[in-house]
C-alpha cells in the first residue's frame, strides 16, 4: 500500500507547473497553467485526500528536470520515477515509446502505435489520458504528416507548440529559414 499522494506548485518558463507524489513515484504532472488556483483546484478533484506538501528529494529532483526542459534544457526525464497504479499493460507500453522520444524530435501517432503492436486511436487514448505530460512527452507525439492534433493541456495546442519550440523541433522535414542549404542563398534551390 502506497501513501496518499502529495502535491505541490512550482514555476517554470511557461507557466505554473504541479507535480503528485507518492513513496512509488510520480503519480500526476499538471501542465503549465497562469492560474495556480486552477492546479491546485485539479489535483483536488482528481486526487482525493491529496495534500500539497514540499517535495521529497526524489520528487524535487523532478521538478528541476522539468523546469530545465522548460527552459530549453534538453532533458528526456526518462529517470523520473512514475507509479504505474491503475494503468493498463497497453496504456504502459504506450507511455514506455513516448518516453523514449527525444526532445526536439517528434513521432505519429501511428508510428508508437506501429511499435506498441495497437492502433492508432489507442495511442491518441492513451496521450489524452496522460497523468504524466512533460514526463511522458505527449506533446512529442503528432498526427501523420506533422499535423497537430487536440492537445488537451490549459492552451491546447498553443501549449504544445510552445513546448515544441523550446525544443527545437521540427515539425516537417522541409528546410527551415535559417537551415543551410549548401551554401546556397535563401530562395535558391538546384
Amino acid at each position: 500500500m502506497t501513501a496518499k499522494p502529495q502535491f505541490a506548485l512550482f514555476d517554470t518558463a511557461l507557466g505554473a507547473c504541479g507535480v503528485a507524489w507518492n513513496d512509488v513515484g510520480l503519480v500526476g504532472v499538471q501542465l503549465p497553467d497562469a492560474d495556480p488556483a486552477d492546479l491546485r483546484a485539479r489535483f483536488v478533484r482528481r486526487l482525493p485526500g491529496a495534500a500539497e506538501a514540499e517535495p521529497d528529494p526524489k520528487t524535487a529532483q523532478a521538478i528541476s528536470a522539468i523546469r530545465r526542459l522548460l527552459a530549453g534544457e534538453p532533458r528526456d526525464l526518462i529517470d523520473v520515477a512514475l507509479d504505474p497504479c491503475g494503468q493498463s499493460e497497453i496504456m504502459m507500453r504506450i507511455y514506455r515509446i513516448t518516453r523514449a522520444i527525444p526532445p526536439g524530435r517528434t513521432r505519429t501517432y501511428g508510428d508508437v502505435a506501429a511499435e506498441a503492436a495497437t492502433d492508432a486511436r489507442a495511442v491518441g487514448q492513451a496521450m489524452g489520458r496522460n497523468p504524466w505530460p512533460i514526463v511522458v512527452p505527449c506533446h512529442r507525439v503528432m498526427g501523420a504528416g506533422g499535423k497537430l492534433t487536440g492537445f488537451s493541456a490549459p492552451g491546447g495546442t498553443d501549449t504544445k507548440l510552445k513546448m515544441l519550440a523550446i525544443e527545437h523541433a521540427r515539425l516537417s522535414d522541409a528546410p527551415g529559414l535559417f537551415d543551410d542549404l549548401g551554401g546556397l542563398p535563401i530562395g535558391v534551390r538546384g
